[in-house]
């Protein structure tokens, strides 16, 4: 699974025994090409193995003052280092190894532990790493992970930084570092909103991405004040002509359209929707075309030219480009999408440890510039993330529209 800007469904086998851990690999100071190079022959050369404690020095406080000795703060990787999902997780301990190298001097030690890609493997890891000392938990991957092992962070006292984008898991200690449909939908619809559209219709599937997608945008309206959305969600296997009938007619004088389809299916949704409105209202103005991150990079949009200037939400290009360039360099592989929440779910977890301030606290003042743009987190368990509003060109290229602003308050 690679980074789903959908609430992401578990497709996970059991979980077989976990191994010992192993010891822990330790650096002196060193290039993050050298680190990285050390990281990957210690899991080759041990590769049944699932747990790594990996502790690396980095750059001293600013103001040059000199590093003093201190005890070594552990934060936990939970992540499917064995089973079908390894290649995955090797990645995601290869983005946390770059965050810890990019946040801390000394002290702090990263204890990787193998989740099994399942909610209970996900649970035991993490009450094996809690009883050697973590004080910090990054992960585990998907949303049922994350719900199985909530309540051992929250009954242990320590902060769950995990990397699914589903926003119901989020709240009391725990942060969720995906881009959730919420983030989406309410980055776009105020873009949409400012250029005077108020009259939202939200099309999607029938599923829990549409139902999300609804949620946020009944919420997006309520905060911005506009009236309340329309929403049509249609069956996966309806024929879309008739799902956009439904949409033009449950809101015929909307000013923007938010998408819940991509590819193929949203260029047929829009040819339909477009060719109705157009022979209802000859010469009216067709409503805004808004779509989610799903669009981001997606060939498969391009030759419909109903869709030529629809925006849509995605990573900021600057901050996505600068963390790939750095990530191939020292691994040599471009990272998968995900690889994103887990760099800024570590350097957070990094942070807090290295300051001793709890993980909320660490962005009060300024937001994180993480791998897909700004974050900050809030003491309730939001997570608030700078998004960049793209357009698609006619060959359905992203061309930026807005650059990711720094997340203020509420989303927007």
């Amino acid at each position: 699974m690679d980074a789903p800007p959908t609430v992401e469904e578990d497709r996970r086998l059991p979980s077989s025994a976990t191994p010992p851990p192993r010891p822990a690999l330790s650096w002196s100071r060193r290039s993050l090409g050298e680190i990285a190079v050390a990281a990957l022959l210690g899991l080759a050369a041990c590769a049944p193995q699932a747990s790594v404690p990996v502790a690396v020095p980095a750059a001293p406080p600013i103001g040059g003052a000199a590093v003093t000795a201190q005890a070594t703060a552990r934060a936990a990787l939970l992540l499917p280092l064995t089973g079908p999902q390894a290649p995955l997780g090797q990645a995601l301990l290869q983005a946390g190894t770059m965050a810890l190298f990019d946040e801390t001097t000394s002290g702090v030690e990263f204890l990787p532990r193998d989740t099994g890609g399942t909610p209970s493997g996900a649970a035991a890891a993490a009450r094996a790493a809690l009883a050697e000392g973590a004080r910090a938990l990054v992960g585990p991957l998907t949303s049922g992970e994350t719900a199985a092992v909530a309540p051992v962070a929250r009954a242990a006292g320590v902060p769950l930084l995990a990397f699914t984008n589903d926003s119901q898991r989020a709240g009391e200690g725990v942060w969720v570092l995906g881009m959730t449909p919420e983030q989406q939908v309410r980055r776009v619809a105020s873009a949409a909103a400012r250029e005077g559209a108020q009259r939202f219709v939200l099309a999607a599937p029938a599923n829990e991405f549409g139902r999300a997608l609804a949620a946020a945008l009944q919420g997006a309206m309520r905060d911005l004040r506009l009236p309340p959305p329309a929403i049509a969600l249609h069956p996966a296997n309806v024929d879309l002509a008739m799902a956009a009938s439904a949409a033009r007619m449950a809101a015929p004088q909307a000013d923007a359209l938010l998408l819940g389809e991509t590819g193929e299916r949203a260029r047929r949704f829009v040819a339909a929707y477009v060719a109705e409105a157009s022979a209802a209202q000859p010469g009216g103005q067709a409503p805004r075309l808004l779509g989610t991150a799903l669009w981001l990079n997606n060939p498969a949009l391009a030759g419909e030219p109903a869709l030529g200037g629809a925006w849509f939400p995605g990573p900021d290009a600057s901050y996505r480009t600068r963390f790939e360039e750095r990530y191939r360099a020292a691994f040599g592989e471009t990272p998968p999408r995900i690889a994103a929440s887990a760099y800024d779910a570590a350097a957070l977890a990094a942070r807090a440890l290295r300051s001793t301030s709890p993980v909320a606290t660490v962005t009060a003042q300024q937001s994180f510039p993480g791998a897909d743009g700004p974050v900050r987190l809030l003491s309730d368990g939001q997570t608030l993330r700078g998004l960049a509003i793209y357009a698609l060109s006619p060959e359905g290229e992203a061309v930026l529209v807005e650059p990711a602003p720094e997340p203020a308050g509420a989303g927007f």
